[in-house]
């Protein structure tokens, strides 16, 4: 068995209908690898609010390496208008929160919409107005902990999400 290199690897490049939208996530470690898993997955645009870390912070670009450039994203006042602009456009608003509405993420059909927005919470107070989202998703966990870190939840989000997307296209 070999190990391969970034090299070795070619990668389909394939870009998705997903939008990504961070409501005030503070931690530059955690914008930096937004990024990363954003590029990863093929991700259209990301939002950050105007007060979260900036893309020239030392700790978002070191964490993001070379993604910035890669993904598309912009900065919102007003996470209200922002997230009314992207149904006026046709997203479905789906967040990353445990409510006594969250579907299960696997049991959710993301293939069933043809622009997804997925919402990300802040690190201490989840989704600022929550009522404001289509659906919510959540991923079940099996130890004590209720929560994990909000890229973690991202990341597994992505996954199952451009399975599905991908799977609709075979």
């Amino acid at each position: 068995m070999k190990q391969l290199t970034h090299y070795d690897i070619e990668n389909s490049q394939q870009k998705f209908p997903i939008t990504i939208v961070c409501d005030a996530i503070r931690t530059p470690e955690n914008i930096g690898m937004c990024f990363r898993i954003s590029e990863s997955f093929g991700i259209k645009k990301i939002y950050f609010h105007k007060n979260s870390p900036s893309v020239e912070n030392r700790k978002v670009i070191n964490t993001a390496r070379n993604t910035i450039q890669q993904v598309a994203h912009n900065f919102y006042t007003n996470f209200d208008d922002l997230i009314h602009q992207l149904k006026k456009e046709g997203n479905a608003i789906v967040g990353i929160e445990i409510t006594d509405k969250s579907i299960n993420i696997q049991d959710f059909k993301f293939k069933n919409h043809e622009k997804i927005v997925l919402l990300l919470g802040s690190e201490r107070n989840g989704i600022e107005n929550v009522n404001l989202v289509d659906y919510t998703v959540s991923i079940p966990m099996y130890g004590r902990n209720s929560s994990m870190n909000v890229i973690h939840s991202l990341a597994i989000t992505l996954y199952e999400v451009t399975n599905q997307l991908k799977s609709n296209n075979n």
